[in-house]
């Protein structure tokens, strides 16, 4: 190595550590010599502080920083402070950042396996969806993810998103009727704008971070998502209708990027599968007690949560959408219903 090369690399060491030195050789991040060097794993969430997802993410890097005596440790960016849930998902594939929660929804056109917990009504509550995700169906679709050659992602734990709702700025959506026409934003999956327009509206694909100003500015006149997400990112500061639909219960996933993934030591890619695992019943833990206060925080404010008198309508109405996506997901949607 030349003495220029030498002086390069002895400034990336006080720039920047095993980071900077990691974007020098693919294999450097497993070089015994790095073997204690500090690891910051950058995580993004598009969810405030004290959301349910980045509280189990933080705690995540709490257990990993002690477990490694202060070697391996996680830094947040929360509150959309990196984009997207897509665009999160991309900077985790080339190694930009290394964790990142997102929805099996943005998640599902990169892993086709996983659009078929996409499917509107599939799961019968979100009792039963914790039975399968917590099962060999979840642990199998996680292995999807990580198996995936393209992907260029680690999954390692699912965390809880409760049901999906509608909410709007117009008017109480009482019926499915009352749907007719209402432009609702959806996640860039084409299989849910094929279900909010089969539902009677019109499915915006629209990414998270331009929610709460599309809502403000009247490019969307509602959009679909659970209780602590409409509260909690302030969604219905400007939305004061919010009807239990219940349409979807999708749960959420923590990827790591396999770039990152690929420099941990065996013992260390067994602490994060470990702790992954832990942060999947802890994040549900928080999330019951946000649910909650999301509830209460909503009402206290004026805003109508409106029940429908039947799902059935709703449910009659997505068979379209089966009939699209379902049958290339036949087998699973078998085992997913079987799970009591």
């Amino acid at each position: 190595m030349s003495f220029a090369a030498i002086t390069d690399r002895r400034t990336l060491i006080r720039a920047g550590g095993v980071a900077a030195l990691g974007a020098l050789s693919p294999n450097f991040l497993g070089s015994p010599a790095l073997a204690q060097q500090k690891l910051v794993l950058k995580a993004s969430d598009v969810h405030p502080e004290g959301y349910p997802t980045v509280a189990a993410v933080e705690n995540l890097g709490k257990k990993l920083e002690s477990a490694t005596q202060g070697r391996i440790s996680v830094q947040m960016y929360a509150a959309m402070q990196l984009g997207g849930e897509k665009e999160a998902i991309e900077q985790a594939q080339i190694g930009a950042i290394q964790l990142a929660r997102v929805s099996v929804g943005t998640l599902g056109p990169v892993i086709n396996d996983l659009n078929v917990l996409n499917l509107p009504f599939l799961f019968r509550n979100t009792a039963h969806m914790q039975k399968v995700m917590d099962g060999d169906i979840g642990t199998e679709l996680l292995d999807k993810v990580t198996n995936d050659p393209k992907a260029g992602l680690v999954a390692l734990c699912w965390m809880d998103a409760g049901a999906r709702n509608v909410y709007d700025t117009k008017k109480p959506v009482k019926t499915i009727a009352d749907l007719k026409g209402l432009k609702i934003r959806v996640i860039g999956n084409p299989m849910f704008v094929d279900m909010m327009n089969a539902l009677g509206g019109n499915g915006v694909a629209m990414g998270y971070d331009q929610v709460f100003s599309a809502l403000q500015t009247g490019v969307v006149d509602g959009a679909e998502n659970n209780l602590p997400s409409y509260v909690f990112d302030n969604h219905y500061t400007v939305a004061k209708y919010y009807t239990l639909t219940q349409h979807l219960i999708v749960p959420e996933v923590l990827v790591m990027s396999r770039k990152t993934w690929d420099g941990l030591s065996k013992d260390d890619q067994a602490l994060m599968r470990k702790f992954g695992r832990e942060a999947q019943f802890d994040e549900r833990d928080l999330w019951a007690k946000y649910e909650t206060a999301a509830l209460e925080k909503a009402k206290a404010a004026g805003n109508q949560i409106i029940e429908v008198d039947s799902k059935a309508p709703f449910q009659e109405a997505v068979k379209p959408v089966w009939d699209k996506y379902g049958p290339k997901f036949a087998d699973m949607i078998k085992r997913i219903e079987a799970v009591e």
